[in-house]
């Protein structure tokens, strides 16, 4: 089965992302903010990462950086599922590190098609 993680303070955007990747046949792990996710990593093997960009305590930005230094890390496709969408935001979060970039809200096929992309291609 494979397994994403949803790193995402807002309740109501949990929601919607965890049912939508449920009924995809996803198995979900949700974590609030960067440490709990950190924690969550340290048990658990995840095929992909949903990643808000604004987190309270760490960071979007701060995370996808501890995630990609770390060896147990590194390899996972991160995907920035974030309102931040200015001109320049996507290019900032790939030359960041993420693998790919959702705009919120979320068009459900868009998400869709993109999350099957990134797990399809691992």
């Amino acid at each position: 089965m494979v397994t994403v993680m949803v790193v995402e303070d807002n309740p109501m955007n949990m929601e919607l992302t965890v049912d939508l990747l449920q009924s995809d046949g996803y198995d979900v792990l949700q974590a609030e903010d960067g440490p709990m996710a950190l924690d969550l990593l340290k048990e658990n093997k995840v095929d992909l990462i949903l990643l808000d960009i604004q987190l309270p305590v760490m960071d979007g930005l701060e995370l996808l950086d501890k995630l990609k230094k770390s060896s147990q890390t590194k390899d996972i496709p991160v995907i920035a599922l974030t309102a931040y969408s200015m001109r320049g935001d996507k290019d900032k979060f790939i030359n960041a590190g993420c693998s790919g970039y959702i705009s919120k809200p979320i068009d459900i096929s868009e998400f869709r098609n993109a999350v099957a992309s990134y797990v399809n291609n691992k």
